[in-house]
């Protein structure tokens, strides 16, 4: 191991070699503050080989870590991990989710803060009338006692305290919330040494402060400080103004946190998705409104922006949908195009034409500053009670918008879009302004560069040149341990079906091969089988096309899947049918007898559509010097072959397990590397991969698994092969 005694955080007898070998140069690394990008294959221990040495070296130097996830499977995993830590060495940690997830009486974030400061001004004037109570008791009997400077010093005490009282009385007429008032004025101790007595989850403090009338949200944030360890979501630390504010609660500055950023392959979306602004028409005229009701000279000058920039967006979308596009437009936001080759996209241009104020940048100004003025006094109104709700400043949404888009609108990590939807059941069709951030480096580099240091961890981080360069991280100490268990309990092969690209998809006899192959699969499979399709619709469509006598389980889009994996994992024979981009990629363990084989049909491309095609540009014009095809490697080929390894590793997580995993599409084939030229993804696979990659015709396929079954004696009845061909 280490310098450091990190072996006292590892919670079971030994890790494995790789294990402990990942520890020692994490810790290494960390020491040094450096980032470390850590691949580890599924299964092969990635949690604990990152979370021990980064506790280790925060004990050692004093400092917190941070581990986060977007997967909600994988915060669990933290929970267990950190628990069996505990029984080892003491260790302080807090889960930690967002307010909408914990609050007791359902209200907004600015709502929140609002009842906040009330109830905090109440408990604080209640705590001063009681000791100015006490303070006139005293000089009470003083004074009774003969003592004149006492009566003299018990009326100026009696003056403050008619002042504080009619303070109490005017502060609980106003909105508060009990559930943060018993916060501050009850003994919370009980609370905290329960919470530090293990590790518990969002769950376990909402239902003990809704037990007890505590605001448990707010309890965390104030427990928070000098805790060693912090489980969280991606947003906490990927958004900067979030961010700022978790620091503080914690009371650290960035260089005393080290932050483990599990399934790290995701960070380049999550980011993008952080800093993408969005302004709606409805928000538009919720502004306009404000500026009709004010009597401020400087509405009007936010009216002149508002009005044009509306005008403009309704007649730029308008002008794109045609009567067939609009009425098939629903609740779901769909992108019109808006790009102009010639410069500004159109809607700027139908803005700077529809506008006739008297300067924008001047209009501007003064709608950003009424915009301030005016949510001052809407924070004013629900603090003194005069308003019921807190009220969100739409004009200062408004506003800001429109700087950011006529100052970034023409920038080349910012992409103009233009959406529209519906709401459900209306008939009234609406528009949405938005600024896609192509390039993440800006959002991720700010946090890394300011953190004493970083861990990113997946089973699928290659290339790592590609991900230093859109994360922008410095570099960074680069690891990556493939499967260590027995090779001989694993088969993967390539089959060389047609190539599925979309305009072949439709063709009979490409579905009739696919179909066979799926079915042969399923039936030389001792147990559960896995298929991953590049889409829902297509893992529909060979749901029902497959004959089997297996269980078949559909995975449908917007439905929740745990369930249904539970299910799925406790037959026998089942079929599990899914698309690649759902919820049952990553974060997600099929362990033993859950699953057995796995199968990726086709290579799953993202849609491929204009927001796509900026990405691609972006990373174009950026990388494209030194890499003439960055744009599609960066944008699209390899977080799909990410995508596409994720599924994989859904099988075979300990030793003792065995299982087949086929790649089932022409191009992932070496004849593929030989033949197609850029359409082959052979190559896009780490080296190590490819090696294990066995090329196999689709009828080949059901004797290959029979065989590489039967060795390991997994049949009660061996299935017999079908050979109509």
């Amino acid at each position: 191991m280490a310098t450091t005694d990190s072996a006292r955080f590892f919670p079971y007898d030994a890790p494995y070699e790789n294990q402990r070998e990942a520890i020692e140069r994490i810790e290494n690394g960390l020491a040094r503050g450096q980032d470390v990008l850590f691949e580890g294959a599924c299964g092969t221990g990635k949690t604990l080989s990152a979370l021990v040495p980064a506790l280790s070296q925060a004990r050692e130097t004093d400092k917190t870590v941070v581990i986060t996830t977007n997967v909600h499977q994988q915060m669990r995993q933290f929970v267990e991990e950190a628990r069996a830590i505990t029984r080892e060495e003491a260790i302080r940690a807090v889960v930690f989710k967002g307010k909408a997830s914990m609050c007791h009486i359902d209200v907004g974030y600015e709502e929140c803060q609002v009842l906040r400061d009330t109830t905090r001004d109440l408990a604080e004037s209640e705590v001063d009338r009681a000791q100015l109570e006490r303070k006139q008791d005293e000089l009470l009997e003083e004074s009774q006692a003969g003592d004149q400077g006492a009566a003299e010093a018990r009326s100026a005490v009696m003056d403050e305290l008619e002042s504080v009282d009619e303070e109490v009385s005017d502060l609980r007429e106003e909105p508060t919330c009990e559930h943060y008032y018993n916060n501050l004025m009850e003994d919370t101790d009980d609370f905290y040494q329960w919470l530090f007595s293990d590790v518990r989850t969002p769950d376990d403090v909402y239902e003990y402060a809704e037990r007890e009338g505590f605001c448990g949200y707010e309890l965390l944030k104030e427990g928070m400080e000098g805790v060693d360890l912090v489980v969280c979501n991606y947003h906490h630390l990927l958004d900067p103004m979030i961010r700022e504010q978790f620091f503080r609660w914690l009371d650290r500055d960035p260089e005393d946190v080290i932050c483990v950023f599990d399934e790290a392959h995701n960070i380049e979306d999550a980011a993008r998705d952080h800093a993408t602004r969005t302004l709606t028409e409805n928000t538009i005229d919720s502004a306009l409104d404000e500026c009709e009701d004010s009597d401020d000279p400087r509405s009007e000058d936010a009216f002149a922006v508002f009005a044009a920039f509306r005008r403009a967006l309704v007649s730029t979308y308008e002008d794109s949908l045609g009567f067939s596009d609009r009425g098939s437009v629903d609740e779901n936001w769909e992108d019109v195009a808006i790009a102009n080759e010639s410069g500004r996209d159109d809607l700027t241009l139908a803005f700077l034409e529809e506008y006739t104020g008297r300067g924008i940048d001047r209009d501007l100004k003064s709608a950003l500053e009424f915009g301030e003025e005016l949510d001052d006094q809407y924070e004013e109104a629900y603090r003194n009670g005069q308003a019921q709700t807190r009220a969100e400043c739409q004009t200062l949404q408004a506003a800001a918008f429109v700087e950011g888009w006529l100052d970034d609108g023409a920038a080349l990590d910012q992409y103009p879009v233009l959406g529209v939807r519906r709401d459900e059941g209306s008939d009234e069709v609406y528009g949405r302004a938005e600024l896609y951030t192509c390039i993440p480096r800006e959002v991720a580099e700010s946090l890394f560069s300011s953190v004493h240091a970083s861990v990113l961890m997946s089973a699928t981080l290659r290339p790592f040149d590609v991900l230093e360069d859109v994360l922008g991280l410095e570099e960074p100490i680069e690891m990556a341990y493939g499967l260590e268990f027995p090779e001989e309990n694993r088969r993967t092969f390539a089959v060389e079906t047609p190539a599925l690209f979309s305009s072949e998809r439709e063709d009979p006899d490409t579905q009739e091969t696919i179909t066979r192959v799926i079915e042969d699969a399923i039936r030389m499979t001792p147990g559960n089988s896995l298929m991953f399709f590049p889409s829902y619709y297509e893992a529909e469509r060979y749901y029902g096309r497959v004959e089997t006598t297996a269980t078949p389980y559909l995975d449908r889009p917007g439905v929740g899947a745990e369930d249904l994996r539970e299910e799925f994992a406790d037959s026998e024979n089942g079929a599990l049918f899914t698309s690649l981009w759902g919820t049952l990629t990553e974060g997600v363990s099929f362990d033993a007898d859950d699953a057995h084989t796995v199968l990726v049909v086709g290579v799953p491309y993202p849609h491929l559509d204009e927001r796509m095609d900026a990405v691609q540009e972006a990373y174009q014009s950026i990388y494209g010097d030194s890499n003439p095809d960055a744009g599609w490697e960066y944008a699209v080929e390899i977080p799909t072959i990410r995508k596409t390894r994720q599924a994989l590793g859904r099988v075979l997580r300990s030793p003792e397990e065995f299982g087949v995993r086929a790649l089932v599409d022409k191009r992932y084939t070496q004849t593929a590397e030989r033949e197609m030229g850029k359409y082959s993804v052979r190559g896009a696979f780490p080296a190590e991969e490819r090696r294990e990659l066995i090329d196999i015709a689709p009828e080949k396929l059901q004797f290959s698994m029979l065989n590489f079954y039967g060795d390991h004696d997994a049949y009660d009845e061996s299935p017999e092969p079908r050979l109509d061909r």
